[in-house]
């Protein structure tokens, strides 16, 4: 089973990498299969890359249901 996961781009870095913000953790990740990514974009990210760019409030739709998920998990 495969996950990928919306986050934001804070910063764009040098060959095709840039600086993303998975709820509060910042990741560097590739940008190199997604041609027209820019900082504030949402993108959906797979095993630090970028696969394609996702519209700010379906990110938000996805995340809210992530958050929902992890509070109805027991406490670990």
């Amino acid at each position: 089973m495969c996950l990928a996961i919306p986050a934001r781009i804070t910063e764009k870095l040098f060959d095709d990498m840039a600086v993303v913000d998975l709820g509060g953790v910042r990741k560097e990740i590739s940008l190199a299969l997604v041609d027209d990514a820019e900082i504030g974009d949402y993108v959906i990210v797979h095993v630090g890359y970028a696969l394609s760019k996702l519209d700010a409030d379906e990110a938000a739709k996805t995340l809210a249901l992530f958050a929902e998920i992890a509070a109805a998990l027991p406490p670990q």
